[in-house]
């Protein structure tokens, strides 16, 4: 019981992107223009698809939905890095840090399942385009983004329900600028071998299944541009590009980290502000920049 009132009084320290003051001020002023940019652009895309009447069509739902799991994605740790720029001592307390664990997991995998969605979307409108409208109702679309956000909250907790009882009576540096499952779970004073192989087969299971279905769907959807010569598949080409894209800069970050889930590297830093930061910028630029509907609906907004 000691143990456990131990866990809930510590406060964990985090070892982000450290360094002298002017380096501090130099990453606050960075990432607050690219979290202000984040918060902009995946709101303005949201806004614009609630606002435009043309852009009712599942497509854009789900590419608003994008949006906004992005920006929650940016959101769950993002603010409280650029505030520790300022501070000296970056520390985070237990429930903090459990709430960072669940909502990190919760927003990642819910995205996971949000993409499977999308390329699904994308494969019934080029290989089915008749069967379209009645394939992906309203309803069916509802339920699929639904789908993903209860599938990523269910993620989250499977691991949340073991950390959260761990007893943390010893050290307490965290190597991140947020409080990473695996990270955290070294910190434990107990052995954490089972529950780290546990963590491990889940989320890894998780990400194999959704990036199985991705691949497999873009496949198709290759082989069958590849059949068609249609002005319509051209608009198509240039949809799958930006999807491809997307995908590759979310699972690419994901699929290092956990293939060396428990291992200490330099780049990991890197790539958990890759995946948490740019990601979430780099996707509203991807399915916008080559949009002409969105461009112009964007157009009348301002307007």
């Amino acid at each position: 019981m000691d143990r456990g009132n131990n866990s809930r009084r510590i406060e964990f320290v985090l070892h982000g992107l450290s360094g002298p003051l002017e380096l501090q001020l130099f990453y606050f002023a960075f990432f607050t223009l690219f979290y202000s940019s984040i918060v902009l652009g995946n709101f303005l895309i949201v806004l614009t698809v609630l606002s435009e009447p043309s852009l009712h069509t599942p497509m854009y739902f789900l590419l608003s939905s994008l949006s906004f799991i992005d920006l929650c994605l940016s959101t769950f740790a993002t603010p409280k890095m650029i505030v520790d720029f300022l501070k000296e001592h970056k520390t985070i307390s237990f429930e903090g840090c459990m709430a960072q664990i669940f909502f990190h997991h919760a927003f990642a995998g819910g995205e996971m399942m949000l993409l499977v969605a999308m390329a699904y979307d994308r494969y019934v409108a080029i290989c089915r385009p008749l069967h379209y409208a009645a394939i992906m109702s309203v309803h069916k679309c509802s339920g699929l983004v639904v789908g993903s956000w209860l599938t990523g909250v269910l993620h989250s907790l499977s691991h949340l329900v073991f950390t959260v009882n761990l007893p943390f009576c010893g050290p307490n540096k965290v190597d991140s600028f947020f409080c990473g499952l695996p990270l955290v779970i070294k910190l434990a004073c107990t052995d954490t071998y089972t529950l780290e192989i546990l963590m491990l087969s889940d989320s890894g299971l998780m990400g194999m299944i959704s990036f199985l279905l991705l691949i497999i769907s873009y496949t198709v959807i290759v082989v069958t541009v590849r059949r068609r010569s249609s002005a319509g598949m051209a608009e198509a080409r240039a949809t799958l590009t930006a999807h491809v894209t997307a995908v590759t800069l979310f699972f690419g970050p994901c699929i290092f980290i956990y293939a060396w889930h428990f291992s200490n590297f330099p780049i990991d830093k890197f790539l958990s502000i890759f995946y948490t930061v740019f990601t979430p910028l780099l996707n509203p630029l991807i399915y916008t920049f080559r949009n002409k509907e969105i461009i112009s609906a964007m157009q009348n907004l301002r307007r």
